[in-house]
């Protein structure tokens, strides 16, 4: 079987930059264990899987370590592919996958993602938290990762987490956030259950942070990472 590859470089305009994707069309999908072994292979922390469907294409997504739910950059990565490579006529890319239906958009020289919003609910933090960021938030919510809320965007650069006592908990990674100096806020995303100890940025942690920042600040609109 041989299988296209592209390396997509989403969130930036600069060779080398943003956040490596790995982007594999497919006629028909093969074991989910060949799926796997070719995201380890990559060791990037996503490798995005399509197939082509009547009238939009199924998509999935893995790390080095495990099938994930949700993931951004490698969406942006794969619509990338599909307006640029592939060179399909439409201006808009549906994608069937584990979280819903999700919608690409060709506008000039962007590409708009439509993503679900997933709030997080307050919770208490657990003690593997704490000592695995070895500083307190101000306050943890829930969603399908933790998110802990910090003072200072300096705390939240400042973090250097123990990486095994965060893989043990029991969600899918640790968003780290805070208000910014010269943005409305800032993050960080770490995920070592699913092989990647820290992503250098996060489409899916959005789903959670702009509902959180957008409630706090008072503020509607969409985002541009960059």
């Amino acid at each position: 079987m041989r299988i296209p590859y592209y390396h997509v470089n989403a969130f930036t305009s600069n060779p080398f930059g943003g956040n490596p994707a790995g982007v594999c069309p497919l006629q028909s999908w093969p074991s989910d264990s060949l799926l796997q072994s070719i995201a380890a292979e990559n060791d990037l922390s996503e490798t995005a899987y399509f197939t082509k469907e009547d009238g939009f294409f199924s998509l999935r997504w893995f790390t080095p370590a495990m099938e994930v739910d949700l993931c951004g950059h490698a969406t942006l990565a794969t619509a990338f592919v599909l307006f640029s490579e592939i060179r399909i006529p439409d201006e808009e890319v549906i994608f069937e996958t584990r979280s819903g239906r999700l919608t690409a958009n060709r506008c000039a020289d962007k590409i708009e993602l439509d993503f679900p919003s997933r709030p997080g609910l307050a919770c208490d933090a657990p003690d593997a938290l704490i000592r695995g960021l070895a500083r307190s938030p101000q306050a943890v919510l829930r969603s399908r990762d933790y998110l802990a809320v910090f003072e200072t965007e300096a705390e939240v650069a400042a973090l250097a987490p123990d990486f095994t006592l965060l893989a043990g908990l029991d969600c899918l990674g640790v968003i780290a956030t805070a208000p910014g100096r010269d943005a409305d806020f800032v993050s960080r995303f770490f995920v070592p259950k699913a092989g990647i100890p820290e992503d250098p940025a996060t489409g899916s942690s959005h789903s959670t942070l702009i509902p959180f920042w957008a409630a706090r600040l008072g503020k509607r609109g969409e985002l541009e990472l960059s």
